[in-house]
């Protein structure tokens, strides 16, 4: 194995892999994803159940262990033993790629820790691809991921107001109505992209102030996760 490509039916023992799956599309995960899914000895999935789906899909029969939010330090052991002892691990979240708003990180943090290799296998993410296609600036923004739900809210809201660079938030259908009223009230009326269902069958980008982002949703579906793109101030 060479820069953590997978070569044949070498064995990629004592190395963690971070890859990232489809946030829609399954036609969007990469050749190297697969391969690496199929020869590794395990894989750590946030939802068991849910990457199951996507692992039949292809045809992956692998043992699964799960890592979320309220796994304790006893299974974050467990898999970095197994990882340190020389065994091959693949990450994967629900959609998209491990670490980026979710418990991944730590398993990525502790791994390092412990002296195992941790190699990227890149793919898809919501942020990029909203991003990507908002029409607004894209050489310097920041990534905020999900707006703290109580403390630390009116403060953060607070901070960004002033941000310069392009602003990335993700949403939950239920709280996407408030979060583009308090944008409106913290902001004041700005140019925005809301993208929804991204890669999906109902994909949908919402362009325009928060005000007509707001009527154009209050019209429309709410399922499915948000991204917001917010352009930065002017002031």
């Amino acid at each position: 194995m060479q820069g953590g490509s997978l070569q044949g039916t070498e064995k990629p023992g004592g190395r963690l892999f971070v890859v990232a799956t489809p946030i829609g599309n399954l036609s969007d995960i990469t050749f190297r994803a697969v391969d690496t899914l199929k020869s590794v000895d395990f894989i750590v999935a946030e939802d068991t159940r849910t990457s199951s789906v996507l692992l039949k899909h292809f045809g992956i029969s692998k043992p699964m262990l799960s890592f979320h939010s309220h796994s304790g330090a006893g299974r974050t052991s467990e898999i970095v033993g197994k990882i340190a002892d020389g065994a091959a691990a693949a990450l994967i979240t629900d959609a998209g790629t491990p670490g980026i708003s979710d418990p991944g990180y730590t398993l990525v943090r502790d791994a390092l820790a412990t002296g195992v290799e941790v190699i990227p296998i890149p793919g898809a993410t919501a942020l990029v691809a909203a991003l990507s296609s908002s029409g607004l600036r894209t050489d310097r923004f920041v990534f905020e991921g999900f707006l703290p739900l109580k403390k630390g809210r009116q403060k953060k809201l607070q901070e960004l107001s002033s941000e310069r660079r392009t602003i990335v938030l993700y949403e939950s259908p239920h709280r996407i109505e408030k979060t583009l009223l308090e944008l409106s009230k913290y902001f004041g009326e700005r140019n925005c992209v809301v993208g929804r269902e991204i890669t999906k069958l109902h994909e949908t980008f919402y362009r325009g102030t928060f005000s007509e982002i707001l009527d154009m949703i209050g019209h429309g579906e709410k399922r499915g996760e948000f991204v917001i793109i917010v352009e930065g101030s002017e002031k």
